[in-house]
């Protein structure tokens, strides 16, 4: 019986560990293409993709550990971190689908769900600005080539305002290349924006739950509907995310106890993640164009 306890208390690291490594792998590819190098003829050019692939994961890691912490501290069940494997080029651009945990057991109150989906985005952010910063020192401004189909990113408020302050600013018919790590960072930005849309589970709806309570469903049916408007107007993505938030629910289970109001301290935290959203979030985020 000690040695079935053994197992099943072990047994729960398996498959997040695994995930782990083969995300690694994939984020690993990805950074390789991306300096030039030909990982699968060239095994050696693994090496290249470190810089993107220790930021990129570097960042998932601590936002999902900022979930984890704080879930710990208020008593709150979760699982470990699951990695989820991507497509690496030509078939996709960032070699990973991100990163969740799963809470196991409910949330009693308001603050601590507030906590605990602040927690995430905030970690994460913490670390996407070193890397932007770290980035940048050594990313080039090149001439746009005006033949050759270029991928474009889009600048959230935040990142206009570091690359003004890192003096990285393109002047016209030129373009700033991010580096492997300067883009890594901008990836992190774009998933913390991601994951404060105040839809359903995601952070934003644990945070708009906090704050709303049982008035955060129409938040959440509202943000489907601009989602749709920005697929239509903005970028084709956002329907995917629509149609996500759909089957997912755009319904926040309650906490335990729903009526303790929120602290001063919580509803600053609550005011800085949706500024923290605005600053992150960017309507046209990917585009190919000349």
């Amino acid at each position: 019986m000690e040695e079935e306890n053994q197992i099943d208390e072990k047994s729960p690291l398996t498959v997040p560990i695994l995930l782990f490594f083969l995300t690694c792998l994939t984020t690993l590819l990805t950074g390789s293409y991306q300096e030039g190098g030909h990982p699968f003829s060239h095994p050696s050019d693994l090496l290249k993709g470190i810089p993107f692939a220790f930021t990129l994961m570097l960042i998932l890691f601590i936002h999902e550990m900022g979930h984890y912490v704080t879930s710990q501290v208020y008593g709150v069940k979760t699982s470990y971190p699951y990695f989820i494997p991507g497509p690496w080029p030509p078939y996709g651009i960032i070699g990973t689908f991100g990163a969740f945990i799963k809470i196991q057991s409910p949330i009693l109150q308001k603050k601590a769900l507030l906590d605990i989906g602040a927690a995430g985005p905030f970690a994460g952010f913490g670390v996407a600005i070193v890397a932007i910063c770290v980035g940048l020192y050594s990313s080039e401004i090149v001439r746009i080539d005006a033949t050759a189909p270029m991928l474009q990113l889009g600048d959230s408020i935040i990142f206009t305002l570091l690359t003004h302050l890192m003096a990285k600013v393109p002047a016209e018919g030129y373009d700033l290349a991010l580096n492997s790590v300067a883009f890594a960072g901008w990836i992190g930005l774009f998933v913390t924006s991601l994951n404060l849309l105040p839809i359903g589970q995601l952070d934003g709806g644990h945070i708009a739950y906090a704050l709303l309570g049982k008035k955060q469903r129409f938040l959440s049916m509202l943000m489907v509907a601009v989602l749709l408007v920005l697929g239509w107007k903005a970028w084709d993505g956002w329907y995917v995310w629509a149609v996500m938030a759909a089957i997912l629910g755009v319904r926040h289970p309650p906490t335990f106890d729903e009526e303790t109001p929120l602290d001063f301290k919580h509803r600053m935290l609550g005011i800085a993640s949706v500024i923290l959203f605005i600053i992150t979030f960017m309507p046209v985020p990917i585009r190919i164009g000349n």
